[in-house]
């Protein structure tokens, strides 16, 4: 291909996404040359213009109408509004049908412009893949095709560049820019077996990341693919809008045809008005704005959610989300961080805390158990680095742990572990009432009896009360459906300003208790991130999963919060609701418009050029109040 051809090409794709809009405004300079030539006596040569205008204004319409028509074997209203400006040129108003066409093309430009923006989200997306990688193999690198990449592979990632896919850094530390996962624009530390995702800039130094998945697995490929999926899903009531439709464009052809000489034999019109009156009918009747009520408006919705964070698998589930009366809550990763904490350290009089956690932290380090990790690394964040290394170290499964230092044989685990009547009795029973607070108990013992105890919490994330308060203040419900026990539930329920809970839940009381709420409340939404959650998932009316959740879960919910913010609920519910008042006054405005514009030209009020101004007019508006969603 030479050069020319390449600028032709390169020039046809930046016109192609607007080539609706510059025919209609083509179209819209001939009708005024046209205008202008028939006011200087040159009616001749206006009408070839006016043809012209028809042509290059309606060509695409046309088409659109007349393919549909063969495909579904059912009259539109692109086949309703050629036909009324054909009609109108007939009886010689060609300014009219031309004006006619001119504003339909011009609507149509604008629902195109929706869809495009819409698009846009996508190929935003995809272009943050990157096309190659640097594979490292027998101690060599070499610049692949991502396609070629496969799990278990080791790459390198140098500063600045985009990780091609999802795997664990095995070598290096940096922080990441993870705007494109989850919209969060404050980069996010990573080190050794943390885990990255495709589509994420390498800020600073060098990695190397062996990979788990493939490229069609990667969360970064599954948000394309949802937000695509979403595009094509189409809301209730876009489904009742084009049902409706179909039918009414075979009444409003049924009343045209009675129009042309019902009012001639009935009402004396004569034959000039009668066929006047019913090509102004076929105008103002054509549900033009009501097809644009919908569409416009969810798409908007759907860009808007993708660019915040918050994917929908479709305008049914957006639109559903409006009706929400009631929420379920998982615990573990959705209300919490699903880490456990550190939150309180005490201990006898004769040890210090550094002295204490550095023989608690000594025991646990070569405990797998998640607590045991957590202890740890809450000694490492108090500069307490410099670990023993036990003479003798037992790992008791369901217990503790134990080890023998410096010749002093320490226990750490539960209080039947360590003595449970010590335990109970350590600083006059304070911990039954830390208990009673939901934190779980690790007690330290030496050969003179306990030494201390740690509590650890999964703590609640810091934008949790926030958003379930703002959830309240907008009429819904919040539950809490958790696996933990009874104390520990009513904690984090009191602490989160929940309405309700139930605790020691397994799977498939999760799904029990989505239908309670179903029964009593309708419209319920549950929240999870695991796959223990996702039966409830798909039992609730809308299922919305965590981005950080599982695979499973993120497969069975409709919608996915990639920020892991509950706080994202309320916004999308918000979204949900503005929404669903738009396409409500896009319909009842379009009713409106219509009745008032039939009865105007029954009344014999209402000329032509004014119904196809305040028709296609209508339809203008119409979209334009569903653009408004893409802020």
């Amino acid at each position: 291909m030479n050069a020319k051809s390449k600028q032709d090409v390169t020039l046809w794709s930046k016109l192609k996404p607007h080539i609706e809009l510059i025919a209609a405004c083509f179209c819209g300079v001939l009708i005024i040359i046209g205008w202008i030539l028939s006011k200087n006596g040159a009616e001749s040569y206006s009408t070839y213009v006016y043809v012209l205008a028809f042509i290059i204004g309606g060509m695409a319409k046309a088409k659109e109408g007349i393919l549909d028509t063969i495909e579904t074997k059912k009259l539109n209203v692109e086949i309703l509004m050629i036909l009324a400006a054909l009609g109108s040129a007939l009886i010689g108003y060609w300014t009219e049908g031309a004006i006619l066409i001119f504003i339909f093309s011009l609507s149509g430009a604008l629902e195109t412009y929706t869809m495009n923006k819409s698009h846009k989200e996508i190929s935003a997306l995809m272009d943050l893949q990157p096309e190659e990688a640097t594979l490292l193999a027998s101690g060599k690198e070499r610049r692949v095709g991502i396609s070629e990449l496969k799990i278990g592979d080791q790459i390198l990632i140098k500063a600045g560049e985009r990780v091609p896919s999802d795997g664990i850094i095995i070598k290096g530390q940096t922080n990441l820019d993870e705007a494109a996962i989850t919209g969060e624009s404050i980069p996010v530390s990573k080190t050794i077996n943390d885990e990255v995702f495709a589509g994420t800039v390498n800020l600073r130094g060098t990695l190397i990341v062996e990979l788990t998945k493939t490229q069609e697995e990667t969360l970064f490929n599954k948000i394309i693919l949802l937000v695509q999926s979403a595009q094509s899903v189409k809301s209730p009531s876009q489904q009742f809008i084009e049902k409706f439709e179909g039918r009414y464009v075979n009444v409003v052809l049924i009343a045209v045809l009675l129009m042309m000489f019902v009012p001639h034999y009935l009402f004396h019109w004569d034959w000039k008005e009668t066929i006047y009156r019913a090509m102004v009918l076929l105008v103002v009747a054509s549900p033009c704005a009501l097809a644009a009520s919908v569409m416009p408006a969810t798409l908007s919705a759907i860009s808007n959610g993708a660019r915040h964070g918050i994917l929908f698998k479709g305008g049914v589930h957006l639109e559903n989300l409006g009706h929400l009366k009631a929420i379920a809550l998982d615990k573990t990763g959705t209300l919490t961080k699903g880490k456990p904490e550190v939150v309180d350290v005490l201990y006898r009089e004769d040890y210090t805390m550094e002295t204490f956690l550095l023989h608690v932290a000594s025991v646990e380090k070569y405990s797998t158990h998640p607590l045991a990790q957590s202890i740890v690394a809450y000694a490492s964040k108090h500069s307490i680095l410099d670990l023993i290394k036990p003479e003798t170290s037992e790992d008791i499964s369901g217990f503790g742990a134990s080890a023998r230092i410096a010749g002093v044989t320490w226990k750490v685990g539960k209080a039947d572990f360590v003595g449970a009547e010590e335990a109970r009795a350590f600083q006059n029973g304070i911990a039954e009432t830390l208990a009673s607070e939901g934190k779980t108990m690790v007690y330290a013992s030496d050969q003179q009896g306990l030494v201390g105890l740690i509590t650890l919490k999964d703590v609640i994330r810091q934008e949790t009360i926030d958003a379930i308060d703002k959830l309240k203040s907008i009429g819904v419900q919040i539950y809490m459906l958790t696996g933990d026990s009874q104390a520990t539930a009513k904690a984090i329920a009191a602490e989160s300003h929940i309405n309700g809970f139930v605790a020691e839940c397994l799977p498939e009381t999760k799904v029990d208790e989505i239908k309670k709420l179903q029964d009593q409340y309708g419209t319920v939404a549950m929240v999870g991130d695991g796959i223990n959650d996702a039966p409830a998932l798909a039992t609730a009316s809308i299922g919305i999963a965590m981005g950080e959740g599982s695979d499973v879960a993120l497969e069975t919910a409709d919608v996915v919060l990639m920020k892991n913010n509950l706080s994202l609920i309320a916004d999308a519910v918000l979204l949900s609701k503005k929404m669903n008042k738009i396409v409500k006054q896009n319909v009842f405005f379009s009713i409106f418009v219509i009745i008032l514009l039939v009865c105007s030209n029954f009344l014999q009020l209402l000329n032509l050029p004014y119904g196809v101004i305040g028709h296609e007019g209508s339809t203008i508006l119409v979209i334009l109040n569903g653009l408004r969603l893409l802020k």
